[in-house]
């Protein structure tokens, strides 16, 4: 299977990218919180952390929020003490994002296999990581009263893979918005910013009629706090065909 991530690695884009990231309006989100320099887990197990929590305090179900990581669970003949751990998962206390940050260790089992599978009990967040990821949730459901209310999230693409790409999910679509959540220290790349495009053109062939009010492409960074967006508009036709013949295969 080729997911859209790995798809793209492959791609030798134009110069400054099909999609150039300063080509988005960049929106910065003043708060008051700050963020600790230094975090104790991996970077991806943060930024799943900060998604799913996210969606889970912004009103989803725990088991929908945390599907993914379910199936890596099962997967990993693990279901027990992952149902332990979405047990413990109630807020932003302590105790919620540990368990948060060692549910989705499952992740990489579902999606790479389970011969890459690390005991999650070693996943163990300290008080500076644990932080982090509560003032970015937050910030997340900042963002979401300003910029919401979510109509889809966590979804995948049904109908529009083709024998060139066959996997990769989103996360978020608000009216007329998709959104990607991005937890890096910098700003967008040109490959984030063709993963949007891709989900978004994969998204209009999908089973999924919300993608047919979509106007813009939108990433929203929880670390850096700041919003960038992009009407689809504004796109060249000759990019959105390239796009679709050469990177996706229609």
């Amino acid at each position: 299977m080729v997911s859209v991530t790995k798809r793209i690695s492959t791609i030798k884009q134009p110069r400054g990218g099909y999609i150039k990231p300063k080509d988005f309006i960049v929106t910065d989100l003043l708060d008051i919180g700050m963020l600790n320099e230094m975090e104790n887990i991996h970077s991806s197990l943060v930024g799943m952390a900060v998604d799913y929590l996210t969606r889970f305090l912004n009103g989803e179900l725990i088991e929908e929020a945390f599907r993914i990581s379910r199936m890596g669970a099962d997967k990993a003949q693990e279901t027990k003490l992952a149902n332990k751990l979405l047990m413990n998962i109630k807020g932003l206390d302590d105790t919620s994002i540990e368990s948060a940050c060692k549910m989705v260790g499952f992740d990489v089992v579902f999606r790479s296999g389970v011969e890459l599978y690390k005991p999650v009990e070693l996943i163990k967040p300290d008080k500076e990581t644990i932080s982090n990821i509560r003032t970015m949730v937050n910030r997340g459901l900042n963002f979401f009263k300003l910029y919401g209310p979510i109509v889809k999230n966590g979804f995948h693409f049904e109908g529009g893979y083709t024998s060139t790409i066959n996997t990769g999910d989103g996360d978020f679509l608000t009216e007329n918005t998709l959104w990607d959540l991005k937890v890096s220290k910098s700003a967008p790349t040109n490959k984030h910013t063709l993963q949007l495009l891709i989900y978004y053109l994969m998204g209009v062939r999908s089973i999924h009629s919300e993608f047919k009010q979509i106007e813009n492409l939108g990433i929203f960074n929880p670390r850096l706090n700041k919003v960038y967006l992009l009407p689809i508009s504004k796109i060249p036709n000759d990019i959105i065909n390239e796009v679709q013949e050469v990177v996706i295969g229609y």
